[in-house]
């Protein structure tokens, strides 16, 4: 146990050792509530060191976990080498050096499945829908038939159910009807359905524009 505290608080394991406690008492804190996992990830761009795909948090903590292994099995076989002085510094050196290089060529294979697992972006939704304008692509909307196509922010179209709440339609009046090639605002997900609520669109009238 002696030896096994020695060489976790001696150079260079030292460095991954302070890391680790770090990363402990972060997992600590989500357990407990107090953070999220995902903590980080608007501060620190993972993809530029080739580790994105997951929260940097779980990235940054496989890099520790590794690097602090391959540095105290290393430091165990220099000790056991009974080297001193300065060769014994330099091969300390040498081995947080490998110890980064090596625990960050581990982490980049660890991570690529565990991306699978674990994305760092949710899954996209309908409700993501609510708020956006539509196109009708058919040659009416009422209570029981329509459908619209939507852009989502990220660019990408989806054709949708839509219904028009009859009540609102004659109450409105005439002039802003749903027809083919409108343009409509989905204000509503009906989940027993699987369709939104749409009702006309006025860009005129949009406090956006």
């Amino acid at each position: 146990m002696a030896e096994f505290l020695s060489v976790a608080a001696g150079f260079p394991t030292v460095v991954f050792s302070a890391a680790l406690m770090v990363v402990v008492g972060f997992w600590l804190l989500v357990l407990f509530g107090a953070a999220e996992h995902d903590t980080y990830d608007a501060d620190v761009n993972a993809d530029a060191l080739h580790l994105g795909g997951v929260p940097v948090a779980v990235s940054a903590s496989v890099f520790v976990v590794l690097g602090w292994f391959l540095s105290f099995t290393g430091s165990v076989l220099l000790t056991d080498a009974g080297l001193h002085g300065a060769p014994l510094l330099s091969l300390e050196a040498a081995l947080l050096g490998a110890s980064v290089l090596g625990s960050w060529w581990l982490t980049r294979r660890v991570v690529r499945p565990l991306a699978r697992l674990l994305p760092d972006e949710p899954a996209p939704s309908r409700q993501d829908f609510i708020g956006l304008t539509c196109t009708i692509r058919t040659g009416r909307v009422d209570s029981g038939f329509g459908q619209a196509e939507v852009t989502a922010r990220d660019g990408s179209t989806a054709l949708v159910q839509v219904r028009r709440n009859e009540g609102e339609a004659r109450a409105a009046g005439k002039g802003l009807g749903l027809g083919l090639g409108s343009t409509g605002l989905l204000y509503a997900y009906e989940e027993a359905g699987e369709f939104f609520w749409v009702a006309p669109f006025d860009a005129a009238l949009d406090p956006r524009g």
